[in-house]
């Protein structure tokens, strides 16, 4: 309100000494300017743009691999009770001297004296030339493998995690030392088993016995260095001497991906369409952001769904863990070393990205950034760093960070789907009509069809672990 020569005026009386039209009365005859409907949670889905697809045509894909040998060099997982740790019994199997053996009673007798140990970060578990006397399973923390260089100093050989071994000679011999020295980094939790425990329940079990004699007479098939059916080939000779005769040997039982589906039934009042579908039709912006959602739904199942998942379906022997917790270059270098061959992009969570830049900062190194499709993406030697909010973080603060080669000629990572399918909207992607139920609400069924298929296992490296708060 305002005073004039003594009197109060209301605010009608004030908007009625107004010399023109107010803009709020003004908009009542106008036309507002808008926009289609935003939707935050949009993102980029660099993985479904960098993956080259493959038509599916039968609804499964068949991955046919040469023969190779599994030399049960897993990892093994523990039952974890708060602070507790047990040794599951079929585990037990993952070990080299005890693959194949099934005798679960066996199995759980060994199990059952295992005993748990805790190491300090530093400490060592086991000295190099010291006797071997009991098998170590590593149930959580990083330890090293320390060696002797060429020099004759000390060198890390390898980073191990929770579920690697330190070896299991006590069980099929009687002496023997440590070849290597073995490190705690962080806080360690082990499951040991003396070889005193280990050769008495052998001694009872003739089943036993006769498994681990008959791996020591050696058993071993010819392989390469990739485990694969070795091809024999003469090279190097002179004269006219007899050529070996080889075959090529095939996986048994390939492995088969079938097309996983994700669906929803759109909901839309015919009233809503017929009368509120200017200047912006309400049934197709609808559409759109409900397939917006799918894609998301799809490219996270691509990353964490646990039959063809990229994070659950990469080879054990193919994931390493940090060497102490954030993602330095070092880790980013040994992470390459896992797809030396033609390595495409990385692909790692926001904040690990984040991380993975404090870390170079801290050593004076500014990773140079790539053009890729008119974005500016930040690169490792070179390899491209794509952002995926799907690779989960942990509640500890930890995440993953995942280096794939694609493409079928080069024996990667492939997307795969359906194309050509009723009603296809894009491809792979069908909407269909499911008529207009009694409430005069029309319903259309979106659904879209995909998978992931890891063609051999250097297609895929995976850091884990990896801090991205420190």
């Amino acid at each position: 309100m305002v005073t004039i020569a003594g009197e109060t005026l209301t605010g009608s009386a004030e908007e009625s000494q107004n010399s023109s039209l107010t803009t709020a009365a003004a908009r009542n005859l106008a036309t507002t300017t808008k926009t289609a409907p935003q939707m935050q949670g949009i993102t980029s889905r660099w993985l479904l743009r960098l993956l080259p697809w493959v038509q599916v045509s039968g609804g499964t894909y068949r991955v046919n691999r040469r023969l190779a040998y599994t030399v049960g060099d897993g990892r093994i997982d523990f039952d974890i009770d708060g602070s507790s740790v047990a040794v599951i019994p079929d585990e037990l199997r993952e070990l080299p001297a005890l693959w194949e053996f099934t005798d679960t009673e066996v199995l759980a007798a060994l199990g059952e004296r295992f005993t748990q140990h805790e190491y300090a970060p530093g400490e060592l578990i086991a000295q190099a030339g010291t006797p071997h006397d009991r098998v170590v399973l590593i149930a959580h923390g990083r330890v090293d493998r320390i060696g002797t260089g060429k020099y004759g100093d000390e060198t890390v050989l390898a980073a191990l995690a929770g579920g690697d071994h330190l070896g299991d000679a006590p069980l099929a011999s009687a002496d023997g030392h440590w070849e290597y020295s073995y490190r705690a980094v962080t806080r360690v939790t082990v499951m040991a088993l003396a070889r005193q425990d280990a050769h008495e329940v052998i001694g009872r079990s003739p089943a036993l016995r006769d498994h681990l004699a008959a791996g020591a007479r050696g058993t071993e098939r010819p392989s390469n260095a990739s485990g694969e059916a070795a091809i024999a080939v003469a090279s190097g000779h002179h004269g006219e001497p007899a050529l070996p005769g080889t075959f090529v040997d095939y996986e048994r039982s390939p492995r088969e991906y079938e097309l996983s589906v994700a669906q929803t039934v759109l909901r839309a009042h015919t009233r809503v369409g017929d009368l509120y579908s200017d200047p912006m039709n309400q049934v197709e912006e609808q559409l759109r952001l409900t397939v917006h959602a799918l894609r998301e739904r799809q490219e996270h199942e691509m990353i964490n769904n646990r039959e063809f998942g990229l994070l659950h379906n990469a080879d054990l022997k193919q994931r390493i863990p940090t060497r102490s917790g954030p993602p330095t270059p070092d880790d980013l270098d040994e992470l390459l070393a896992t797809v030396w061959k033609d390595p495409g992009f990385l692909l790692a969570h926001p904040k690990a990205i984040a991380a993975i830049g404090r870390e170079c900062n801290a050593r004076g190194l500014y990773p140079a950034a790539v053009d890729f499709m008119g974005h500016s993406v930040p690169s490792w030697r070179g390899v491209p760093i794509f952002p995926c909010n799907k690779i989960p973080v942990t509640k500890e603060g930890t995440s993953s960070v995942l280096l794939l080669r694609t493409g079928e000629e080069k024996q990667g990572v492939v997307g795969l789907h359906r194309s050509g399918i009723p009603d296809e909207y894009e491809p792979s992607l069908s909407v269909r009509f499911m008529g207009i139920d009694d409430q005069a609400i029309a319903n259309y069924l979106v659904s879209a069809y995909y998978s992931a298929a890891i063609l051999v296992p250097d297609a895929l490296g995976v850091l884990e672990d990896v801090e991205i708060g420190h």
